[in-house]
């Protein structure tokens, strides 16, 4: 059923309900409270579910099968948007898509707003700041501070005169009272399951950038082939990252890396990830050396445009409200959502409790904690251009992502070529295309 009306969180709702499926199992102790909270004083009942991290699909498709499915989910991308196509409501009259700073932070898909990100994130290249510093101030560094990298190719000097006097620079360390001891520049770049799509997506994710810009590519749908124009700078990355570590490059699918564990105990300087990783590597919970004044992040510099690059930014967590609902449970989880949005109790756990940085007007004054996320708009307000995330353009993520990590493997410990990982790139896309548009 449709709504003949949106309505604003100060109106009267009806007898409605909403049933939110939260896709952040770290944010869930919030929203249970914010949802309480509006229960109580609007008498609509509010329930949020939130499944366990890597389950949120699987629970997805089972809870949409009950008669009572969620009425709020969440889309990730329009890969997401055709799937659940007849469940979502057009989101174009709705408060939450009005209130959007940049209407780009949504998902049109079949001549609707399918989805509207209610978060951005960013990633790039987390760094140890004290380690830096303290870098800086040694005889011959090569730099006189972090701010000077500023390029793929100063990145690479910096990370491999590191990693060249690692005895001098823990000694410096040991000097400084810190409990930091490196063992490499860059932490592990791990190819097992729970590290290899740093790599699948965020660095393939700027490849796939550039060269859509260059071709005039949609960002988000992609192509059927691709030229693999800038993979000569994904490798150049790429040797870097194994070449600059402590890790063994022939046991990179082991599984006995841990990045963050090798950052949070400040064994390398630099970790490529995102946003979400501040607050596990601050957790008193995780017993890392780390603390919040250690820690920022510079760009993953291409080599392409570095003089203008800022960090990768973009949403993977955009509401979708069910179509198929009840027009009052409609009505109610739209109220719900522009209350989160627009009152002073909702506005604060977004950014204050959750951390999240949000891409609506309604925020000024209500700041994420989150360092990192923070510097997204540093970079920003000096004039950078942020990297949109690419990787949705993927086809048949999954499968393409395994060969191309697994040949990516092989190359690490010299098994092959790496015209055989260029070559899996581009005739992996073509051949998962196809296969993606016969499905």
């Amino acid at each position: 059923m449709i709504c003949s009306a949106v309505p604003t969180y100060a109106e009267e709702t009806g007898t409605g309900s909403v049933y939110m499926l939260n896709d952040k199992p770290d944010t869930n102790a919030a929203w249970q409270e914010l949802a309480a909270s509006y229960t109580e004083q609007t008498g609509i009942e509010v329930t949020v579910v939130t499944p366990e991290d890597g389950e949120y699909d699987l629970t997805l498709y089972s809870e949409m099968t009950n008669s009572d499915a969620p009425t709020i989910f969440v889309i990730s991308n329009p890969s997401d948007a055709a799937t659940w196509d007849s469940y979502t409501y057009d989101l174009t009259e709705s408060a939450i898509y009005d209130h959007l700073t940049d209407h780009s932070f949504s998902i049109e898909y079949n001549s609707k707003i399918a989805g509207v990100a209610y978060c951005y994130e960013c990633y790039g290249i987390i760094y140890n700041q004290t380690i830096l510093n303290l870098y800086c101030e040694m005889d011959g560094a090569l730099i006189n501070s972090a701010e000077e990298i500023n390029s793929l190719e100063t990145l690479v000097d910096v990370a491999g005169d590191i990693t060249d006097r690692l005895d001098d620079i823990n000694e410096v360390l040991a000097n400084a009272d810190t409990d930091f001891e490196l063992t490499g520049a860059f932490t592990s770049a791990g190819l097992d399951s729970y590290s290899s799509w740093r790599f699948s997506r965020q660095l393939a994710g700027l490849a796939l950038y550039y060269e859509f810009l260059d071709d005039g590519t949609d960002l988000l749908s992609g192509e059927a082939e691709i030229n693999g124009t800038y993979l000569d700078h994904f490798k150049q990355i790429w040797d870097m990252y194994i070449t600059y570590t402590g890790a063994d490059a022939a046991t990179l699918t082991s599984g006995e890396w841990n990045a963050r564990d090798e950052f949070g105990m400040g064994e390398a300087v630099f970790y490529q990830n995102g946003d979400w990783e501040y607050d596990e590597l601050i957790s008193e919970e995780n017993g890392y050396l780390v603390t919040t004044d250690d820690i920022s992040m510079l760009p993953i510099y291409f080599g392409v445009d570095d003089e203008n690059e800022g960090l990768a930014v973009g949403s993977e967590s955009n509401w979708a409200v069910n179509s198929q609902a009840s027009e009052e449970d409609i009505s109610a989880s739209l109220a719900f959502l522009e209350w989160v949005i627009i009152s002073d109790e909702g506005r604060s756990f977004l950014s204050d409790t959750m951390n999240l940085t949000t891409p609506f007007d309604t925020f000024e004054g209500y700041e994420s904690g989150n360092k990192l996320t923070q510097m997204a708009k540093v970079y920003e307000e000096a004039g950078k251009t942020s990297v949109a995330w690419s990787f949705y353009a993927i086809p048949n993520e999954k499968e393409w992502s395994a060969e191309f990590i697994s040949v990516l493997a092989a190359y690490s410990d010299s098994s092959v070529e790496w015209d055989a990982v260029v070559s899996t790139f581009i005739d992996g896309w073509a051949k998962q295309w196809i296969l993606n548009n016969q499905a």
